[in-house]
């Protein structure tokens, strides 16, 4: 339900200018959905929309076109060349071990990366798990962060 949901929310915002949350979730109730502001709000979120300035001088929801800038980028692989110490694969699930404290940071780092195939993360203190859809892909993405390790 969830995904139908969040795709009627895109096929809402190319249609018409919605700039409240009160009137997408008015868009969606005609449209035959029961749900709640807060859950509306999340799904802003999760589909990454973002207000921008229409012609007329108001604003409206829009999907976010924005990837990692260059800045971001240099910043992520920072974090992985001096944070980093090894990466190493099982099965479908891609162990990364870091310098103490930094296994948080190099999660996020991941998820923000919108890396094909991954599931999620897992980070404690100096040790991040990434889980990968399978063991191809975790192996290819082992193999990508040794490169960028070098």
């Amino acid at each position: 339900m969830k995904n139908v949901r969040q795709g009627e929310i895109l096929k809402i915002i190319q249609a018409k200018d919605i700039d409240t949350q009160d009137q997408l979730l008015e868009e969606l109730r005609a449209r035959g959905f029961t749900t709640t502001q807060a859950t509306i709000s999340r799904d802003i979120k999760e589909l990454r929309l973002v207000k921008e300035l229409t012609g007329s001088g108001g604003y409206r929801y829009t999907l976010s076109d924005r990837k990692l800038s260059s800045a971001s980028d240099t910043r992520l692989r920072n974090i992985f060349k001096e944070g980093v110490v090894s990466v190493d694969v099982a099965q479908n699930i891609v162990v990364v071990r870091t310098m103490p404290g930094l296994a948080s940071a190099a999660c996020s780092a991941l998820d923000n990366m919108e890396i094909d195939g991954m599931v999620g993360t897992l980070a404690g203190d100096d040790t991040g798990i990434l889980i990968m859809h399978d063991n191809s892909l975790a192996q290819q993405f082992c193999s990508e962060v040794h490169k960028l390790l070098k």
